[in-house]
């Protein structure tokens, strides 16, 4: 609210002093063309070069009442060039300023951020990551080259970087030393080839994601250093053949992954298994976690990478599992809290 307030009264200040500057243009002009009986193309002129104190000689012979008016309209006019050049000063300024502070700011928050995910890329995409974590409530960062796409960002809430995110030097300013993971969303392929080589090397560890628009760079990322690569076109296409073969299946991922908004509060998580969780080293029977938190455990994957998809109740829950299940979001915070503590 107070951002736009902002905007609207910059719009509105520098309304004004156009309004202005151009009223005793007229003015003169008319003034000249009236008391003078000259032609509105000099009488224009001779406003002009009275207003900007250029120091011309005068277009035509004034007379006296001529004279007079062309002294209120130096003093006015004069009046007018600097309050707008006062007004205009104090708006760049305080632009600047608020840069620079917002800049701070936004450093302030990075620089408290651990275990956090980093947006590469505010695209069409790349917004649709910032709206799903900002829904999850998890912690993350915004990079990007556009200051209108970044102003919509600091809207969401989100510290963001107004910079090439494809530099180290960049990467390191969005803390990717203490990041939990990174989304390479630029609509360049090259650049998203480049920020997955830069964050690997930066973070052996990290969880990176990209996006590619061609089919042939997926392999290029992937042996870039991203765990997972994602062609919008390829994607879209797959979820509109699976509407028409497997309508049903379609809508029960829809309701799972919070797409399109949809009523039932479900959500699909994961959640590993901490040494100090009272589940640990029971059986999936035993932790009767599906009736006393209401969820349902989709698959168990091993510290090994040995994934068990509908894992039976004789499975055991072993520290560092980790456990995909589905139920109510707040359901599924019970689990994390209980699995995790």
């Amino acid at each position: 609210m107070s951002k736009r307030f902002h905007s609207e009264s910059t719009a509105r200040a520098i309304f004004l002093v156009v309004a202005l500057l151009t009223a005793v243009l007229l003015a003169g002009t008319f003034g000249f063309a009236w008391i003078e009986d000259q032609p509105l193309f000099d009488s224009f002129y001779m406003a002009l070069i009275t207003l900007t104190t250029v120091g011309y000689e005068e277009v035509f012979q004034l007379s006296r009442a001529g004279r007079i008016f062309n002294s209120v309209l130096i003093v006015s006019g004069v009046t007018v060039v600097f309050i707008a050049i006062g007004v205009l000063g104090d708006l760049l300024i305080q632009l600047e300023l608020g840069n620079y502070f917002g800049q701070r700011k936004a450093m302030r928050k990075i620089e408290r951020l651990s275990d956090h995910y980093i947006v590469c890329g505010l695209g069409r995409v790349g917004r649709g990551v910032v709206k799903e974590l900002k829904r999850s409530g998890a912690p993350s960062i915004a990079i990007d080259q556009s200051e209108e796409l970044a102003a919509w960002a600091r809207e969401q809430g989100l510290p963001v970087l107004v910079a090439d995110a494809t530099s180290d030097a960049t990467l390191e300013r969005a803390a990717i030393r203490r990041a939990k993971g990174l989304v390479a969303a630029i609509g360049n392929d090259a650049e998203n080839v480049y920020v997955t080589l830069s964050a690997r090397e930066l973070n052996p560890n990290l969880l990176i994601a990209a996006r590619a628009t061609d089919e042939d760079a997926e392999q290029k990322l992937k042996r870039a250093g991203a765990q997972t690569v994602f062609t919008p076109y390829t994607f879209i296409g797959h979820r509109l053949a699976q509407a028409l073969l497997r309508p049903h299946a379609l809508s029960f991922l829809e309701v799972a992954s919070a797409f399109g908004g949809s009523k039932p509060d479900l959500e699909i998580a994961q959640v590993k298994v901490s040494p100090s969780s009272p589940s640990a080293a029971m059986t999936l029977e035993e932790s009767k976690l599906r009736q006393r938190l209401g969820i349902v455990v989709l698959a168990v994957t091993k510290a090994s990478g040995e994934m068990h998809f509908d894992p039976p109740g004789t499975t055991r829950i072993e520290s560092a599992d980790v456990l995909v299940a589905v139920g109510e979001r707040r359901k599924l915070e019970d689990l994390e809290r209980e699995l995790e503590s």
